[in-house]
């Protein structure tokens, strides 16, 4: 086992679902098996407009070969393991080169960057890991969500980890991941209900919109952002009781069992579509959307 570093494009040509799969050719077999059962981190190029540089990571649970597409493979990520990061970390940072082990003796970046798959040392793992989930940067909870645990507020602090067990313990709190899915999806929607359209702000600066999954945890969703909305309270509590969801362009439908359509109407934005991220990217998948439509919504 080891870790890995994925290329990932936001265009890909491949059929990738970061949260679910990753596809391959048999050119990266071994390098992808000697992954399995380790975590790996996403990697978009510079090449990409808007790139996100190292954006998530995850864990491989097995590879198969892909059942339609002959010559290809499968790396299947572990459900519940993808986690988006609070800060997409940059190929050359502040320091330099951030994954130190592209570097030749000479000092130059060497022609492993250009690989898509690669493996990666544990020390540039855990620089890229620390780098971007450090979400110190102010995105407040809501006044209700402090003191979940004393340990929540404490995260505020730098957090400094004794050895690469620390990481994969943090890493897998659901505390970490929900604090960090708030992050990503807020910044994603400006702090703004993609339902009713409104920004609020309360008096403690912090946004009145809780980060919603689409297709819930409970039920594998990953913490992807694209399986995410941000909602306002009483959007939150209707969309999870299946009374409105999404059609794939984001039209907001309304349940027949609804008791008060008027009112209802009345309280989405005046475009009937949820408001979408600026990016494309980060857009809700048609996968999860489906899913809340066949599980969760009262047709």
């Amino acid at each position: 086992m080891g870790f890995g570093v994925f290329i990932h494009r936001s265009d890909s040509i491949y059929d990738d679902s970061p949260a679910e799969r990753y596809q391959f050719p048999g050119q990266y077999l071994r390098r992808v098996e000697a992954c399995v059962g380790d975590w790996i981190i996403y990697y978009e190029p510079s090449k990409v407009d808007e790139t996100r540089g190292y954006f998530a990571l995850a864990k491989v649970q097995q590879v198969i070969p892909d059942p339609v597409a002959p010559g290809m493979y499968l790396a299947l990520i572990e459900p519940g393991s993808y986690l988006d990061f609070a800060n997409p970390v940059p190929f050359n940072g502040m320091d330099g080169l951030v994954e130190r082990g592209l570097l030749n003796d000479q000092g130059r970046i060497s022609g492993r960057a250009q690989s898509a798959v690669r493996p990666i040392s544990p020390s540039d793992f855990n620089r890229i890991l620390d780098l971007g989930l450090d979400a110190r940067e102010p995105l407040l909870p809501r006044v209700d969500e402090i003191g979940i645990s004393s340990g929540f507020q404490d995260e505020e602090a730098p957090f400094q980890f004794e050895h690469g067990r620390d990481r994969i313990s943090y890493i897998g709190s659901r505390i970490v991941r929900d604090r960090i899915f708030r992050r990503i999806v807020l910044r994603a929607y400006d702090e703004r209900c993609a339902i009713t359209g409104l920004k609020l702000i309360n008096g403690g600066g912090r946004a009145e919109v809780a980060a919603a999954h689409i297709r819930p945890v409970e039920a594998n969703g990953p913490d992807v952002v694209n399986n995410g909305l941000a909602l306002s309270g009483t959007a939150h509590w209707m969309f999870d009781r299946g009374l409105i969801s999404l059609s794939d362009d984001l039209e907001i439908l309304i349940s027949r069992q609804v008791n008060d359509l008027e009112c209802v109407q009345g309280f989405v934005n005046k475009t009937r579509h949820a408001l979408p991220p600026r990016r494309q990217v980060e857009r809700p998948h048609p996968h999860f959307l489906q899913w809340h439509r066949e599980h969760c919504f009262k047709q």
